[in-house]
C-alpha cells in the first residue's frame, strides 16, 4: 500500500519550510518511527518519520525545495522490501538481516540496543554504541543520546564525529578558491529579523561596568552545597536573570513591547536566553521567571541548551519572551552593542569578565570587571529609564543581598 508522505502541520507563525536532508532514498529500507526527512522551518527543524515499515517509493520535494504546511513531499510504500543501504554490498546486507528483524524498532550492537536513527548517526559519524550510554526505555541508546556523546567529544577535543564541512581541498599556490552554499532558512530569518529591527527601531546602547567579585565568592562559597541540593552547578546567568527579573518590575517600560500603535506592557517577566548553535542564534525563553529558584533556572538553561545543539528546540520554546539576555562574554567579547529582539523593547549584554586596576576608596584595587550594555528602542523607553534599569542590575548583581531583598 502506498502512504503519502506529507510535511507537518506547521504552527500559525511558520508560513512553509524548506527540505533541508533526505535520509533515506527510494528504494531503501525504513523501520517504523525511523526519521526519514528534515523540514527546515524559519525558527526549527522539524523531523518526518517513517509511517510504517517498507520503503520510500518516491520524492516528490528534494532537498532544498520549499514547502508548504501539510504538502506531499514524497511517497511510501508499506511492507515492502527495500536493501538496508542503497550502496552496501550483499554480504553486508545479509550480516544486518542476521542482526535486526524488521518488525522491531532498535536494534543490538554489541551490548547496545540502538534505535533506529540513533544507529544511523553513530554510523554516520564513528561513534561505537557500546561507548554511549542509554537513557531510553530498558537502556535503549536514543538519537539524543548520541548526538550527545558526539557533542561532548567536541567539547572536550576528541574528534570522534566526522566534520560537517566540505572535505578539505588540495589548493595549488596562486589559486584563489570560493565555495557559494546556499543561505538556510533560519539564517535568512535571523537575518531578516536583525535588518528589521535595526530599520524600524530607535535602537540606542547604553553601558556600564559591574563588580563580579561578590557573585564570585558567593559561587565559591556555596557551589558544593548548592550541587548537593539541586544536582547543578551554579552560573551567573541565573544570577543575572533574577536580577533583570526585579528591574523589569520597577520599569515597566523595559519589559514591554510595541505592537502597531500600541505599547503592551506585560505584568510577567519571560526572559529569553540567547543560545548560539551551528546552524544559528536561537533564543528559547524562559517563562515566569520570577516565581524560580536559582536552581530553576539553571536547569532550564542546560535543558534548553542541550535542545538546541540537538536541533530539538519547538516552536512553543522560543514564542513570547518579554526580555532578551545575550552572553557574549563565552566568546571572549570585551563589549558590544546588542540587536533588539523585536518586538522586544531591550535586550541586556554579558560580556567577559577581565581583572582591571579600580579606584575604590582612594585606592587601586584589582577586581573582576564585566563591562553591562542594554540596547532600547528610544521610541518606547526614555534614556533616563534605560540607564537607572542598567544601574539597578548593577547594584543588584553587586549586592546580591538586595535580590532577596528588593531594595
Amino acid at each position: 500500500m502506498t502512504i503519502e508522505i506529507k510535511a507537518p502541520v506547521f504552527p500559525e507563525s511558520v508560513a512553509e519550510g524548506t527540505v533541508a536532508t533526505w535520509h533515506k532514498q527510494p528504494g531503501e529500507a525504513c523501520s517504523r518511527d525511523e526519521l526519514i526527512v528534515d523540514i527546515e522551518t524559519d525558527k526549527v527543524v522539524l523531523e518526518v518519520v517513517a509511517p510504517a515499515d517498507g520503503v520510500i517509493e518516491e520524492i516528490v520535494k528534494a532537498e532544498g525545495d520549499t514547502c508548504e504546511s501539510g504538502e506531499v513531499i514524497g511517497k511510501f510504500k508499506e511492507g515492502a522490501a527495500g536493501e538496508s543501504k542503497p550502496a552496501e554490498s550483499k554480504a553486508d546486507s545479509s550480516k544486518d538481516e542476521d542482526k535486526s528483524d524488521a518488525s522491531e524498532d532498535a536494534t543490538e550492537s554489541g551490548d547496545a540496543i540502538l534505535s533506529p536513527a540513533a544507529r544511523k548517526l553513530a554510523e554516520e559519524n564513528d561513534v561505537d554504541p557500546a561507548a554511549v550510554k542509554g537513557t531510553g526505555k530498558d537502556g535503549r541508546v536514543t538519537k539524543e543520546d548520541v548526538q550527545n556523546f558526539i557533542e561532548s567529544k567536541k567539547s572536550s577535543g576528541s574528534a570522534v564525529a566526522k566534520p560537517a564541512a566540505a572535505p578539505e581541498v588540495n589548493v595549488a599556490p596562486g589559486e584563489r578558491p570560493q565555495k557559494r552554499v546556499p543561505m538556510t532558512r533560519l539564517r535568512a530569518s535571523i537575518a531578516k529579523r536583525l535588518v528589521e529591527a535595526q530599520q524600524t527601531a530607535a535602537m540606542l546602547t547604553t553601558f556600564n561596568e559591574v563588580n563580579m567579585a561578590p557573585i564570585m565568592e558567593l559561587r565559591k562559597q556555596y557551589q558544593e552545597s548548592f550541587v548537593k541540593r539541586h544536582d547543578i552547578k551554579l552560573g551567573f546567568m541565573s544570577f543575572f536573570a533574577k536580577a533583570a527579573t526585579e528591574a523589569l518590575k520597577r520599569f515597566p517600560a523595559v519589559n514591554a513591547s510595541i505592537d502597531g500603535n500600541d505599547m503592551v506592557y506585560h505584568g510577567y517577566q519571560d526572559i529569553g536566553v540567547a543560545v548560539s548553535t551551528e546552524r544559528g542564534l536561537v533564543v528559547p525563553v524562559i517563562r515566569d521567571v520570577d516565581a524560580l529558584g536559582l536552581a530553576d533556572i539553571e536547569k532550564k538553561i542546560v535543558e534548553y541548551g542541550t535542545k538546541a545543539k540537538g536541533g530539538k528546540l519547538g516552536i512553543e520554546d522560543m514564542t513570547g519572551g518579554t526580555f532578551t539576555i545575550t552572553n557574549g562574554g563565552i566568546f571572549g567579547s570585551l563589549i558590544s552593542t546588542p540587536i533588539l529582539n523585536p518586538p522586544q523593547t531591550a535586550i541586556l549584554g554579558m560580556h567577559k569578565i577581565q581583572e582591571r586596576p579600580m579606584a575604590v576608596n582612594g585606592k587601586v584595587e584589582i577586581l573582576p570587571m564585566m563591562y553591562l550594555a542594554l540596547s532600547y528602542d528610544h521610541r518606547m523607553i526614555d534614556g533616563k529609564d534605560a540607564v537607572q534599569f542598567l544601574v539597578a542590575i548593577k547594584e543588584m548583581l553587586e549586592d546580591p543581598a538586595r535580590i532577596l531583598l528588593d531594595v
